[in-house]
């Protein structure tokens, strides 16, 4: 049974840094694209970054800021966030996917997500 499960969210301040980590199993991930979406209140899920052997993409309004790295065995996906703002608020998802798109349809797995919230 596949499980995608996050961990490292929380409370911090604007400024600060979180670094949140996904661990995958169930099946082996190496080849796959493993990514970070997060969801605000009232808002559609979006895309956040991705990281496949060594390629990385982000979205515009983390670059500079958001990190997306993974272990060498391929199926633990860390996501080091800095310089957090309050609209960085949101439930971030890990997901894995065989093919990138933006758009969240597209990812087959999925985590259940962990809040980080940014204070002003």
């Amino acid at each position: 049974q596949v499980q995608l499960v996050e961990s490292g969210g929380g409370l911090v301040q604007t400024g600060d840094s979180l670094r949140l980590a996904c661990a995958a199993s169930g099946r082996t991930f190496r080849d796959y694209f493993m990514g970070w979406f997060r969801q605000a209140p009232g808002k559609e899920r979006e895309f956040v970054a991705t990281h496949r052997w060594s390629t990385t993409y982000y979205a515009d309004s983390v670059k500079g800021r958001f990190t997306i790295s993974r272990d060498n065995a391929g199926n633990t996906v860390f996501l080091q966030m800095n310089s957090l703002k309050p609209e960085d608020t949101a439930v971030y998802y890990c997901a894995a996917s065989q093919s990138f798109r933006e758009g969240d349809t597209n990812w087959k797995y999925w985590g259940q997500g962990t809040q980080v919230t940014v204070s002003s």
